[in-house]
């Protein structure tokens, strides 16, 4: 757009709009651990990862503000992974969102959203290789009703009982995005 300032010069301005902006990023160091069948902290290499076990469904909990750039839409979540020694098969991921906004969540009990999943994902074809799987998190009560200036927790689930990839599944970290 031109317009013309007070001395009769002309200036131009350009709107950019990202409409799929990234609204948070958590790497294994952000991580929350529940009390009971959670992710552990471990090193490839150089790079902080938390192992989801091959056998049972275990978890980690990210906690992060929506920033006001948030429209209310519905949310990509792209998981970053590698696995410690599996080289075929599948993995099974799922996220749930938890409000925590004023007046409204009592930190000392839970409310998570019901879980939203992607499944089958196929792993890399080489162990400790990074793939990206991506869940659509649909908006209101999928994400537990979070709007931009909220706090929320994230839990990251691996659906190991389902799964058919051996060995750990690494989450080097997670990435939400508006859609």
């Amino acid at each position: 757009m031109m317009t013309y300032d007070d001395s009769g010069r002309p200036r131009f301005s350009v709107t950019i709009e990202n409409l799929t902006p990234t609204l948070a990023v958590f790497t294994a160091f952000n991580a929350i651990f529940p009390a009971t069948n959670y992710a552990t902290k471990d090193i490839r290499n150089v790079y902080p990862v938390l192992d989801f076990d091959a056998s049972t469904n275990e978890s980690t909990i990210f906690i992060g503000l929506m920033p006001q750039q948030y429209r209310g839409g519905n949310i990509e979540a792209r998981l970053f992974f590698s696995m410690t020694t599996a080289t075929s098969g599948d993995v099974d991921w799922s996220i749930q969102f938890e409000r925590i906004a004023s007046s409204d969540q009592d930190i000392d009990s839970d409310s998570y959203s019901s879980a939203t999943s992607i499944v089958d994902v196929a792993v890399p074809s080489t162990s400790g290789v990074v793939t990206v799987s991506s869940i659509t998190v649909t908006s209101g009560a999928n994400m537990d009703n979070v709007v931009a200036g909220d706090m929320f927790a994230i839990q990251i689930t691996r659906g190991a009982s389902d799964d058919t990839a051996s060995g750990d599944a690494e989450l080097l970290g997670v990435e939400l995005r508006g859609t």
